[in-house]
């Protein structure tokens, strides 16, 4: 959200709807796990965490930022999921298959805007334009949650 927020700041608000998606995504993300815990029994420990930075970089800068922690979520679903194979823990696993298979798909949707964004080098109307097109993304209230009394 803080990148979203820094985003609108800079007239940019194509970029900052996209980061308030891909921010809602997680969130998203981080209810399927929750509930996943809840639903098998487990204790949820939730621990303060710390704020985000207010200012980032360009917004070139900023997307490569975005890039990073998805490929750090990706990588921390990876080891959930070797945990649950060596638990032998089946039910965490599908849930965990379904949330890796998302997680790739947001790491490579988001290293394309990455590529597009070092495409555009300059600003100017391709900037115009990639804020648009940004701008035009939809939320999906992903399938697991779809179904959730």
């Amino acid at each position: 959200m803080a990148m979203s927020a820094a985003f609108k700041a800079g007239n940019l608000s194509g970029f900052a709807h996209w980061t308030r998606i891909q921010a809602q995504e997680k969130g998203c993300h981080a209810l399927i796990l929750f509930n996943h815990v809840c639903e098998r029994g487990g204790a949820v420990s939730l621990e303060p965490i710390a704020a985000p930075p207010s200012e980032f970089g360009s917004p070139g800068e900023t997307l490569e930022q975005v890039l990073e922690r998805e490929r750090f979520l990706t990588e921390s679903v990876n080891v959930l999921m070797n945990l649950a194979v060596k638990e032998s823990d089946n039910a965490s696993r599908v849930m965990l298959q379904w949330l890796l298979t998302a997680q790739t798909e947001a790491e490579a949707a988001v290293s394309h805007v990455v590529a597009r964004m070092h495409q555009v080098r300059g600003g100017g109307n391709a900037l115009f334009m990639m804020n648009r097109s940004l701008g035009a993304r939809a939320f999906t209230v992903p399938s697991p949650l779809t179904n959730k009394k």
